[in-house]
């Protein structure tokens, strides 16, 4: 029974493997191992995808695939929402699967765009959950940084990116009328948050920005990057944003 038993999780395991398989590509050969310092064992090595190579395994696997990115304002953080959809032309509800994420400043990380973390977070949890992970292999979870308080009190465990299906968390009470509540101030944007508001020169991507074209399109952001002459501004954007990406898939 035993032997039956193991046979047929093999069984099992090895169809899961199969999930958005592409003809010639292995994700397993682009895993990346890091430390789980929350893990029961303490320091235990666990594996994990890049997301950079997340959305290279969706371009294979669909070709004229998109990734809708939101993102808000939470309290003492930035709220990003992601959709994953088989088509470009797909209806808006229709979508493979959605995740919401949250990240906040961390002061010893000044350099990292919470905004942005925040988007590549989002982005990565859909792409998993549509398929586009290691699966049910010995990668596990990814719990890396302390939740941040989005409810006015109510502190999630774990990783903040929890709230993997469904509209991102409610907003905190709004202040009584009697007190106006103060105006919030809007952070000053980094270079790189400045970078991905650039409006993108391609005429196919005309009104989107770079940032979204990052999202939707890899190769274009790189044709900006390297092959574009029309402005050095978007050019230099282009690579900011590049050199960026680069880092967080390292």
């Amino acid at each position: 029974m035993t032997t039956d038993n193991t046979q047929a999780k093999q069984t099992a395991m090895e169809a899961l493997q199969k999930i958005n398989a592409v003809e010639g590509f292995d994700p397993s050969a682009l895993a990346v191992e890091y430390t789980d310092l929350n893990s029961a064992n303490g320091g235990e090595k666990r594996l994990r995808l890049p997301v950079m190579v997340q959305i290279g395994w969706f371009r294979l696997k669909y070709p004229e695939g998109r990734i809708a990115v939101s993102v808000t304002a939470g309290k003492d953080c930035f709220v990003a929402t992601a959709r994953v959809y088989p088509h470009y032309s797909a209806p808006v509800d229709q979508f493979l699967a959605e995740a919401t994420a949250s990240r906040g400043y961390l002061p010893d990380k000044p350099t990292v765009s919470p905004r942005e973390w925040a988007q590549t977070a989002a982005v990565g949890i859909a792409l998993r959950n549509a398929g586009f992970g290691l699966q049910f292999g010995a990668a596990g979870d990814s719990f890396d940084a302390p939740a941040v308080d989005e409810l006015g009190g109510i502190m999630w465990s774990g990783n903040p990116v929890d709230a993997s299906i469904g509209s991102a968390p409610p907003p905190p009470p709004a202040a009584p009328a009697a007190q106006a509540a103060p105006k919030p101030q809007e952070p000053e944007l980094s270079p790189f948050e400045q970078a991905l508001k650039v409006s993108c020169p391609i005429a196919k991507y005309s009104g989107k920005t770079l940032g979204e074209v990052m999202q939707i399109d890899p190769k274009a952001l790189y044709w900006v990057a390297t092959k574009f002459t029309g402005n050095a501004e978007i050019v230099a954007a282009a690579k900011l944003i590049c050199d960026e990406a680069v880092k967080t898939t390292a």
